[in-house]
């Protein structure tokens, strides 16, 4: 099973920063800016073992990469969706994408770390 992280945000910046802070910490990542380059990653590195997705993304949202995923080979694939502006909607259609956790942009860094060693089995 992979130990690696992929981050998938539309704001490069955004993903790298949050791929430094995880790396610092002993988690590989990887960075993806659409659900293109993610899903391709997806399907040729299996050394993934967790999807951190942004949630407002175009063209397409993080929702519809979890659908994505959910369909694919990685469908089993823990997700962890990131938001700054979630609606009530959005956290319904998350449970039922089986997602491990909806977090709440600023992100608190501490709980995304506990989060991930939990689910990788750091």
């Amino acid at each position: 099973i992979g130990h690696h992280v992929l981050i998938v945000d539309d704001d490069k910046d955004s993903g790298e920063l949050l791929a430094e802070y995880l790396a610092q910490h002993g988690i590989a990542c990887h960075t993806a800016q659409n659900e293109v380059q993610a899903l391709e990653l997806l399907e040729f590195d299996k050394s993934i073992g967790l999807l951190l997705t942004d949630l407002r993304m175009e063209p397409h949202d993080g929702l519809h990469l979890i659908r994505k995923v959910r369909e694919s080979p990685s469908a089993a694939l823990p997700v962890i969706i990131m938001s700054g502006d979630a609606g009530v909607r959005d956290a319904i259609e998350a449970m039922h994408l089986s997602v491990v956790d909806f977090l709440l942009k600023p992100i608190d860094t501490d709980q995304l770390l506990a989060l991930i060693r939990h689910e990788l089995n750091l």
